[in-house]
Formats: structure tokens, C-alpha cells, sequence
């Protein structure tokens, strides 16, 4: 095994800093759009937001699917660019964009037909309503949506984030506006409540796909990949490799989606004040993982180089430099989350005993950003690899069987001798913070039989 050398972080830890830097500034500006569209709608009517959180929830689990699928590009392009192939990268781009194509006909179809999805909530016919025109609308911006992924997935490969970045600040920037404009009315324009949300969303959509494209075919940087200079037909050779690796890709995004969203219904079965508790706490983690995800996605960007310019002891520095950094930035994050938590909490103003319910849980997110940081970078990397399959059923039997089976067990003291600080809300918690430390012990050891098998199958060059 590598053994890990401290001096390399002097080199390691600016490159990924200058990718991650645009990645997370990037990533917090989509957040943004989501609070404001809560925030908007919450002061329209209390129907169109519970439209809106019921409509979001089902798009958020059919697109990180179907985007998880797209991401695939991220590490192929990004070996290719390591081994200066830029040609196959323009045709990676164009058998990506007829893969996103595939995958926008099944996502529009799924969007268009929720009425199934929707009735299982039971709510009146009304909310029902708004909320499918809700998914309706955003039917109309997924083709957008999935092509802007390929667009986003080749900027990450080639080390560009930046340009996604300005366009994504742009969006936000537009966002709020745009928002006021169709969901309160005005300019002529009737007041559509929550789905004027996805109205603005959509145009936001196109406007990104449009902007970015000029970047592609104006700036000179793109040229020797010669995306456009040829029409390429499907190749079912090349869309299986993509579909290979990106599918449990895909399955593993909506795992950790569907293990908090499961995590949330339990909880409230817990009361109104647990729910809104635990709500305050998730979308503060939500938050701090954009961290440890943009240097994931960084770091998996500069192992994915290393490996095609066949420097495979590099890429396992890279690996194992970000890895020790990452975790040491939010375990600094994790301490400083419980020293402010009063203040945190003040931030978001909730009625005093949704304060005082939430308290205690700040105890497990300081403890989980550790594990969080940990699992999240090593997925990454196994990805620049290849490696998405074993991950893929790591996440289901430690976040599923152990998050979600666990936390059940201990949050209802289920086999009654679950101790009192494990029950309720704080068992699910525990019960998450441990599926992702076995999740991380599980996907490091694996980050490590891959770099050993790799270098031993595969020539190297040292640089």
C-alpha cells in the first residue's frame, strides 16, 4: 500500500482547491433556488407549498437518477483529457448527449403520468392538481436540464468548473425575479402560486443550456475536441460503457435521496415539532456536505487525469491527500457547528421547543460531517476509476439496512431496550451517522485493493 506522505498536501490541496473553490460556490447557488422557492411560496398559501414539497420531492428522486446516469462522462472524458485524446472526448460528448436524450424521454414520461405518485399522499384535489402541473411544467425544462448535465460533466473532466459557475451565479441572479413575477403575477401575467416555480426554473434551465453552449463553441479551449465539427449516430458500444458505470452511479444518488426521505416520513410519525426539528438540523447538513462533495468531484477530476496520463501512483496520492484533507476540514467544521449551534439555530428562528427538540441532535451532525466527508470522497474517487458497481451495494445495505433498518429500530425502540438518549428522532440520526462510517470503511478499503490492482495491472509512468 502507498504510504502516505504529508509533504505531498502542498501540492494536492491548491489544485483542489481551485477546482472545488467554483464547484461549491456553484452548488450553493442551486441550493439557493430551492429556498427561495420554499420561502416564495410559503408566502402565497400553505397549499401550493405543500403542492411544492410533495412536486420537488418526486423530481429531485427522478433527476438525481436520471443526472447520477449522465455524470459517467466525468471520469471517462477526464482520463481521456489525462491521456490527451481530445477527439474521443468530442465523441464521448456526442454519444453522452443521445444517452441524455434516452433518459429525458423516460424522465418526461414519468413526469407527465405522477398522478400515482401523487395519490399516495392523499391529499385534496387541489393540492393534487397544482402539484401535477407543477411536475408538468418542469417536464419542459428536463431536456435542458439533461443536456446542461453532459455540459457540466465535461467542464469537471477538463478542469473548467469556473465557466459552470458564472452561469449557474447568472441563473440565481435571475431567480428571484423571475419567481415574483409568476408566482405572485404581475406584467400582465396572472399569479400562478407554487408552479410559477417551475416556470422560472425552466427558463433558467434553457438560459444555462444556451449560455453554456456558447462557451463550447466560441472559445478556442474547446476546439481540438471537435465536439460539432461531425454528426455521430448512437454507438451502443460507447452508450453501454456510459450506461455501465453511470446506472449505479444513478442507483446510488437516489439511495442516499431516498434514505433521507424515508428518514424524514419516519420522523414524522414522531409529531409536528420532531419533523420541523429534524428539518432544521437536515437542511443545515445539506448545506455543509456541499463541501466535502466539491472536493470530491475535484478530486476525482485530477485522479481520473492521473490515470489516463498513466501516472497511477499519482492518482492514489491525489486520493489519499484528499482524503486526509477533506476530513480534517469538517471535522474543524464539525466542532465549529456544535460551539454555534445556539446561534445556528437563532439563524432559522423556529418556535422555542422546535429549539430545544433539534439541540440535541447538533451532537450527531458534528460527528457525521466526519464520516460524510470520508464515505463521499472515496465514492468519488473509485469513480475516476471505474468503480461504481460495489459502491453502489455498499450504500444500499449500510444506508438502507443500517441507517434506515437501524435508526427504525432504535428511534421506536422497537426491541425495547433501546436507551432513551437513542429513541425518537436521535435514533435515526445515530443510526445514519453509522451507515456512513461503515460506508467509509467499506469504500476506503475498497479505494485501496483498486489503486493496488490498478498499478499492478496497468503500466506506470512516474512524473
Amino acid at each position: 500500500m502507498l504510504h502516505f506522505k504529508l509533504s505531498l498536501l502542498r501540492e494536492d490541496i491548491p489544485s483542489l482547491l481551485k477546482l472545488a473553490g467554483p464547484l461549491l460556490i456553484g452548488q450553493l447557488a442551486v441550493i439557493t433556488f430551492g429556498v427561495l422557492d420554499t420561502a416564495m411560496t410559503a408566502r402565497y398559501s400553505a397549499d401550493d407549498l405543500a403542492a411544492l414539497a410533495m412536486a420537488s420531492a418526486i423530481f429531485i428522486s427522478i433527476y438525481v437518477g436520471l443526472t447520477g446516469v449522465i455524470s459517467a462522462l466525468a471520469p471517462i472524458a477526464g482520463q481521456l483529457f489525462g491521456a490527451k485524446r481530445y477527439q474521443a472526448i468530442g465523441e464521448e460528448v456526442r454519444q453522452a448527449a443521445w444517452l441524455a436524450l434516452g433518459l429525458t424521454v423516460l424522465g418526461c414520461l414519468i413526469l407527465l403520468n405522477a398522478d400515482y405518485l401523487l395519490q399516495i399522499s392523499q391529499v385534496s384535489a387541489e393540492i393534487e392538481d397544482k402539484a401535477h402541473l407543477y411536475l408538468s411544467i418542469l417536464a419542459i425544462g428536463l431536456p435542458a436540464s439533461m443536456a446542461m448535465r453532459v455540459l457540466m460533466a465535461l467542464h469537471n473532466a477538463v478542469s473548467r468548473p469556473t465557466v459552470i459557475t458564472v452561469v449557474q451565479l447568472i441563473g440565481l441572479g435571475l431567480k428571484l425575479p423571475l419567481n415574483f413575477l409568476f408566482i405572485y403575477g404581475g406584467l400582465g401575467i396572472e399569479s400562478m402560486g407554487g408552479p410559477g416555480c417551475a416556470v422560472a426554473t425552466v427558463i433558467i434551465n434553457w438560459l444555462w443550456l444556451m449560455m453554456t453552449l456558447g462557451f463550447v463553441l466560441f472559445d478556442r479551449f474547446y476546439h481540438p475536441f471537435q465536439i460539432f465539427v461531425h454528426f455521430s449516430w448512437p454507438n451502443w458500444h460507447r452508450i453501454w460503457t456510459l450506461l455501465k458505470l453511470g446506472t449505479p452511479i444513478g442507483f446510488s444518488y437516489l439511495i442516499e435521496v431516498t434514505s433521507f426521505t424515508f428518514m424524514s416520513l419516519f420522523i414524522a410519525r414522531l409529531g409536528t415539532t420532531a419533523l420541523a426539528g429534524h428539518q432544521i438540523v437536515a437542511n443545515m447538513g445539506t448545506v455543509i456536505y456541499m463541501v466535502p462533495l466539491s472536493l470530491s468531484i475535484a478530486t476525482m477530476t485530477l485522479v481520473s487525469q492521473s490515470i489516463g496520463a498513466n501516472r497511477q501512483e499519482r492518482a492514489e496520492e491525489i486520493g489519499w491527500s484528499s482524503v486526509f484533507f477533506t476530513t480534517i476540514l469538517c471535522i474543524v467544521i464539525g466542532i465549529a457547528v456544535w460551539i454555534f449551534r445556539m446561534q445556528l439555530l437563532d439563524f432559522y428562528d423556529p418556535p422555542q421547543e422546535v429549539k430545544t427538540f433539534a439541540i440535541p441532535l447538533f451532537l450527531f451532525i458534528a460527528f457525521y460531517q466526519v464520516f460524510d466527508a470520508l464515505q463521499v470522497t472515496a465514492a468519488f474517487i473509485l469513480r475516476a476509476y471505474r468503480i461504481a458497481f460495489w459502491p453502489m451495494v455498499i450504500y444500499a445495505g449500510s444506508l438502507w439496512g443500517v441507517g434506515l433498518g437501524g435508526g427504525y429500530l432504535m428511534g421506536f425502540n422497537v426491541l425495547g431496550n433501546t436507551p432513551e438518549f437513542l429513541q425518537g428522532a436521535n435514533g435515526f440520526w445515530a443510526g445514519n451517522s453509522l451507515s456512513l462510517g461503515l460506508a467509509a470503511c467499506l469504500l476506503l478499503y475498497l479505494f485501496r485493493r483498486t489503486a493496488e490492482r490498478y498499478e499492478k495491472t496497468h503500466p506506470r509512468v512516474k512524473v
